[in-house]
């Protein structure tokens, strides 16, 4: 594990299981044992926000031993999506699978939300049987809801906006209300399905 400070109130922390890690600074934090606001994790760290003495925890941290594979948190979540994506057939060619396979295999994964970004709302699946390359080039409008792949992620468009993922299919669900607690459908260490609607 690698520690650096962020500024003077936070620390990065490059892990080899960020989600693991999530988990295990989340139940600390909950019973008191680290003093910190936001815990945030991305694909090979962890963020850890609003820590009021960087100096202790660093040295708190060094002397933790790594933490158990993450367990899922929350139900499980099914996400209703059409499967008419305009990048489904490029995604079958790729694989060497019919569309109808990457269908099935898609909606036969449990995929597990490993960390959110890029949108309020976004969150990178991980679990994709395969790796996929994204776009050459990026579309300048990607429509709300999109259900997209790209390297080793699989993702939903929260709104409309650029981007370069391969496009499967599309849902209704909302993945980001500002009014819902928490805001983001998606939330680190759930399991998602996709369901064909």
């Amino acid at each position: 594990m690698r520690i650096r400070a962020v500024g003077t109130s936070a620390l990065m922390i490059e892990v080899e299981d960020p989600l693991a890690w999530f988990a295990a600074l989340d139940a600390a934090r909950t019973d008191g044992r680290i003093d910190v606001t936001d815990i945030v994790p991305g694909a090979r760290t962890v963020l850890l926000d609003g820590v009021p003495s960087v100096a202790a925890l660093t040295a708190a941290l060094r002397d933790w031993p790594p933490p158990a594979a993450a367990s899922v948190t929350g139900d499980r979540l099914d996400i209703p999506v059409i499967f008419d994506g305009p990048d489904l057939a490029q995604v079958a060619a790729h694989v060497g699978r019919s569309p109808e396979g990457v269908v099935a295999d898609l909606t036969g994964t449990a995929f597990r939300v490993a960390f959110g970004g890029f949108a309020p709302g976004f969150a990178y699946l991980t679990g994709l049987p395969w790796s996929i390359p994204r776009l050459e080039s990026p579309r300048p409008r990607v429509p709300a809801g999109s259900v997209a792949l790209a390297a080793e992620y699989a993702g939903i468009y929260p709104t409309a906006s650029p981007g370069g993922w391969q496009l499967v299919g599309r849902t209704d669900a909302v993945l980001f209300d500002i009014d819902r607690t928490p805001p983001a459908l998606l939330t680190p260490g759930r399991t998602v399905r996709f369901v064909i609607a």
